[in-house]
């Protein structure tokens, strides 16, 4: 009689520190990228640098004050790497006074491959910066030269080496599907990002959004996005690559912030695309167990804090459930960390 297969959940353990985003929108950008819609996302299509720091300083004073906290401060949405003297300084002086006083343990921001040299990371991480995600979006130079990047890919793996070789925690941003894509690429983008061994990584699905250079391309005929079907298998493959390699996957998908849904004229969005790709990548893991168990499944204990990805979002995975042999009352959830197989 086949003994039962006791496994656990691949991904790796997730972070234990909340983050507090400040996010610059445009602040630094060199220009405006064919897809980049954060002024819908943000609400706010400039940024006053002097507004935010003061802001800042009184959010977490008051955070301080009720004895919320610690976090890890993340300034996303701009170019932190090239905003203008002093405020890259100014910032992380602002963020050291708080980690001085037990508000703040971690700094990261947000910047572009072409942004970063050896110098300037090391005067950064001397500042109190800890971690830098860099918005790779593909190391395909057909789809960057498409794409209107104005980087190589080449330029993308020296600047993950950079932010490595400075001490840096490294996180990677990819946008499959972009102007120039073609099949393959993205899966080997995961490839390249997951050897370069990122402590996170954030998959974002190119969608079309209203007033972009790409929503022009799109309505000329010259651009078509993946669709949800083929974005929820890409991304479950990515997953399963990514967390054998004990890799963090932090983000799928933009999330609905701001004006965004209302904007997206294509594309493979989706409210709960994180659920759904996550449910999509457990379902594959536990088909290669039923695999492993050379028989039909007689039941499953599943760990109770799974029970909201098992079937994924609004129970779309149940018919492939009953595909693999899964009747009934043959899924237990149950407390611990262990899925078991019989």
């Amino acid at each position: 009689m086949p003994h039962p297969i006791v496994f656990t959940h691949p991904e790796p353990p997730p972070a234990t520190t909340r983050i507090w985003p400040v996010f610059l929108p445009f602040a630094g950008c060199p220009y405006r990228c064919l897809y980049c819609a954060q002024d819908k996302q943000t609400g706010r299509d400039h940024v006053d640098l002097g507004n935010i720091l003061r802001d800042l300083e009184t959010d977490l004073e008051q955070a301080l004050a009720a004895g919320r906290g610690p976090y890890e401060i993340a300034f996303y949405g701009g170019t932190f790497t090239a905003l203008p003297e002093p405020w890259p300084e100014t910032f992380l002086s602002m963020a050291a006074r708080f980690r001085e006083r037990g508000l703040i343990t971690r700094v990261r921001c947000s910047t572009r491959p072409d942004c970063v040299d050896p110098d300037g990371l090391a005067g950064l991480r001397a500042q109190g910066l800890d971690m830098v995600e860099l918005g790779v979006q593909s190391f395909d130079d057909a789809a960057l030269r498409t794409s209107g990047r104005g980087y190589t890919g080449e330029t993308a793996r020296a600047a993950c080496a950079m932010v490595k070789e400075a001490g840096l925690a490294l996180g990677i941003q990819l946008l499959p599907g972009l102007p120039g894509d073609r099949d393959g690429v993205f899966a080997d983008d995961v490839r390249r990002t997951a050897g370069l061994a990122p402590e996170t990584v954030r998959l974002y699905p190119c969608l079309v959004i209203r007033d972009t250079p790409l929503a022009a391309l799109w309505e000329q005929g010259e651009y078509a996005p993946w669709t949800l079907s083929r974005t929820r298998a890409e991304l479950a493959g990515a997953l399963l690559a990514l967390w054998a390699k004990n890799v963090r996957v932090i983000r799928l998908g933009l999330p609905p912030e701001g004006t965004l849904a209302e904007h997206i004229l294509d594309g493979p969005w989706h409210p709960a695309l994180g659920q759904s790709v996550r449910g999509l990548a457990l379902a594959q893991v536990i088909w290669e167990k039923i695999q492993l168990l050379g028989k039909g499944p007689s039941s499953l204990d599943v760990p109770r804090r799974y029970q909201g990805e098992l079937l994924g979002h609004a129970d779309e995975l149940a018919e492939e459930y009953a595909i693999l042999g899964f009747g009934k009352g043959m899924v237990r959830y149950v407390d611990g960390d262990e899925f078991v197989l019989e």
